[in-house]
């Protein structure tokens, strides 16, 4: 029995029976491509004309239409920014026709922000699912750099923490609650400059979806949602280059086909050099120096029309030396490096599958000296795993899915003080999960997703089975009903750092510390009441188990077991999304709305009550608007409104005299635990983009961007003077109004 038997079978002997078809029955595959770079798309809806047939493309743009009666049809296809395909076809008595289709991109002017077509994204319309276009993260105006974290935060129901935080809060989680996947592989840190944008460069992805909560069984690991980027492939057609210049970075990506693929290169630095010398002739605690680059890489190769192989790689670091008061210096040295080598087989017209080995490192290296105090840590997080995912599309009606996760997982620390060792752990441990899954659609009205995951975590044997469930029902045409339930596991906890993300820091489960866990409700309807205008409504309650994160209450760890080190909380959260988007037309655009709810508790601690962590914000609201004014000239407008930041108000100071030192000493009352509010935050900003040519030889814009508009100075925190009587507090505020320009070149 060869390997491909031997698979097939494993997967027809782990569904549901499914009665077999007669053998004079047809089908149709292929890959759907960009016809200009050949590029694969992922995401694309197939369907034959006037019949019940119909598919999308999986992650390798990959599609399968079995089950087919013999005849003629009309073929059609068609992806969100591209002309509709339409090919007559006929089938024969047991044929397995292999029609690869390449999309020619539209002329006409489309919605840069559309995150899925009401007729084009049939995928995208899963619930909690949403899609961003590489085209959005690079023309919606930016601080700066255009990022990938920061278009998905105008997302309903995803909240950015501040303007220096590029951190994803979804659906009442932290950052640590979303698993981020490049190519397959997890990336444990993906922030550049402090956090203040992420590490994803636009020049680089090719596709960017995420999943807001109720996710299917194929993804596991975090108990919030999850974010699955892939790089670009590489122009399969013709050489290709762009470069971008920036204030803060510039970026240069290189596109090719050779014999039997394509490659793809890119990099970017940061340019601030210039301005940080200009700067510390007139002010202080400017750095001495400070940079980060990212180099991303994939290698593709086309074996033959059913097998191919892929290499992707990405390298990011940031250095900074920061000078610290007058005595006083701080080093950050930290980044993330990933590698993953995919083999993508075609079993038969029924079967598809892909393997992948990946290869992640997160580091950081922080060291500060103050008043000739050393102070130095070392954290490693190496992750080198291997997986498998198996699609089989026995009819019409079901597509199953299943596949594995196996690896190992090690996490250094070590902190050094005074050039003493005060704490260190080295935690190694395998893990492992397989999962199935079933997508059935018994009629046109019904989808029904039902899948189960089974997750090993080694270090404290534990073991967890995590179900999932979502319904769809249309009960007309452009109404979508949808349920969805599912269970979730963590067994990592990442404790972060308010000043710098070069200090954040990944623990695991272990003995006595048991992984997190949690259940997940959603409901929705997705409707398109008038031509172009899509609503979509979604509400969701999860829970949140065993919550476990280092106890800020310590004052030293030296000789403890591992699970003293943490305290040990429950949390919930709640929530409506609307957003209400008009899809094509000269305007587009969406506004989007979050009604929200957060809460933890932890025993001993706020009085054992729940609170609401700093990042809980009742109402959030996202305007985002894009107009063609001409041929050349496009403006983009975004405004954000946000509930004030939770935090815990001061309410008295007591000085008084010690009668055993005789020193006096400060004692500060506080309120309840992120009981206050500061003031609602609301930012407008705009963007213009003229495109032209580069002396003829290459296409060209130019780019003016203006954050906050009207220069809100929004409060980030209130820093209190303790030797003024009365204390006196201050504003630290967040970003005042700033101009961006930028140029980039197309060859």
């Amino acid at each position: 029995m060869n390997i491909k038997t031997t698979i097939l079978f494993l997967i027809i002997t782990a569904v549901l029976p499914i009665p077999l078809r007669a053998q004079q029955k047809a089908s149709i595959s292929g890959f759907v491509k960009d016809k200009t770079s050949g590029e694969t798309l992922i995401g694309a809806n197939i369907a034959l004309d006037t019949t019940g047939y119909g598919a999308s493309t999986n992650s390798s743009g990959y599609y399968t239409l079995t089950s087919i009666p013999p005849g003629n049809y009309t073929l059609l296809c068609s992806y969100i920014g591209y002309h509709k395909y339409f090919k007559e076809i006929n089938v024969s008595p047991g044929e397995h026709l292999r029609l690869d289709i390449d999309m020619t991109p539209a002329n006409i002017q489309m919605s840069e922000v559309v995150v899925e077509s009401k007729a084009e994204k049939e995928e995208q319309k899963n619930i909690g699912t949403a899609q961003i276009q590489t085209k959005l993260i690079k023309e919606l105006p930016s601080v700066f750099e255009s990022d990938v974290f920061r278009s998905i935060q105008l997302l309903p129901g995803v909240k950015a923490s501040s303007d220096f935080s590029s951190g994803l809060y979804i659906r009442g989680g932290g950052p640590d609650q979303t698993l981020i996947l490049l190519d397959g592989t997890t990336v444990y840190n993906p922030t550049h400059f402090f956090g203040f944008f992420s590490t994803f460069n636009p020049d680089a992805i090719k596709d960017v979806k995420l999943y807001k909560g109720g996710y299917p069984a194929k993804y596991g690991g975090r108990l919030g949602s999850v974010l699955d980027i892939h790089n670009k492939d590489g122009n399969r057609k013709h050489f290709e280059s762009t470069l971008s210049l920036g204030l803060l970075a510039s970026r240069i990506s290189f596109e090719g086909p050779y014999s039997k693929g394509s490659w793809m290169l890119a990099f970017r630095r940061s340019t601030l050099e210039p301005a940080l010398a200009v700067l510390r002739k007139t002010q202080d605690n400017i750095p001495n120096s400070f940079y980060f680059y990212d180099v991303n890489g994939k290698l593709n190769f086309d074996a033959d029309q059913n097998d191919k192989l892929s290499l992707a790689l990405y390298s990011g670091v940031d250095n900074v030396d920061l000078p610290f008061a007058t005595d006083g210096n701080i080093y950050l040295n930290y980044g993330n490096q990933t590698i993953s080598s995919k083999w993508t087989h075609i079993f038969s017209q029924k079967v598809f599958g892909h393997f992948t080995v990946t290869g992640s490192r997160y580091f950081n290296f922080p060291s500060f000296n103050i008043a000739g105090t050393p102070y130095k840590r070392s954290n490693n997080v190496y992750d080198f795993s291997v997986k498998g995912d198996l699609q089989f599309i026995p009819n019409q009606h079901h597509l199953v899915e299943t596949g594995f996760w196996g690896g190992n997982i090690t996490l250094k620390l070590q902190d050094n003080f005074d050039n003493q060792d005060v704490f260190g752990s080295r935690i190694k441990s395998l893990y492992g999960s397989y999962y199935l899954q079933d997508t059935w659609t018994p009629t046109d009205k019904w989808k029904i997703i039902g899948g189960i995951r089974a997750n090993l975590f080694a270090e404290g044997h534990y073991y967890r089975l995590a179900p999932r469930l979502s319904l769809q029902y249309k009960p007309v045409d452009g109404i979508r009903l949808q349920a969805a339930y599912g269970r979730y596991d963590q067994f990592l906890t990442l404790v972060t750092n308010e000043a710098f993300s070069g200090f954040d820091v990944w623990l695991t489960t272990g003995k006595g510390v048991k992984p997190e866990w949690g259940d997940q409700y959603v409901t929705g309807i997705k409707t398109t009441p008038f031509k172009n205008i899509d609503l979509d409504v979604e509400t969701y309650y999860r829970t949140m188990n065993d919550l476990f994160d280092l106890n800020p209450f310590i004052p030293d760890p030296a000789g403890l077991d591992y699970s003293q080190l943490f305290r040990f909380g429950k949390g919930y959260a709640y929530g409506a999304e609307f957003k209400l988007e008009k899809t094509e037309g000269r305007l587009s655009g969406f506004i989007g709305y979050t009604y929200s709810v957060t809460r933890r508790k932890y025993p001993s601690f706020n009085q054992d009550r729940f609170f609401p962590p700093k990042y809980d914000r009742s109402n959030d609201v996202d305007l985002v608007l894009n107009l063609q004014l001409s041929k050349r000239w496009k403006a983009t407008a975004v405004y954000k409104y946000a509930t004030g930041q939770a935090f815990t108000k001061p309410l008295g100071r007591t000085v008084f005299l010690t009668p055993f030192d005789s020193e006096y000493r400060d004692v500060l009352t506080v309120g309840r635990v992120n009981a206050s509010r500061l003031p609602a935050y609301n930012r407008l900003d705009l963007g213009f983009a003229r495109s032209g040519t580069f002396f003829g030889t290459g296409n060209a814009e130019w780019k003016l961007q203006v954050i906050n508009v009207y220069s809100r100075r929004n409060i980030w925190f209130y820093q209190y003077d303790f030797n003024k009587n009365p204390v006196k507090r201050n504003q630290v505020t967040l970003l005042p109004i700033l101009p961006s320009l930028s140029y980039t070149i197309k060859f």
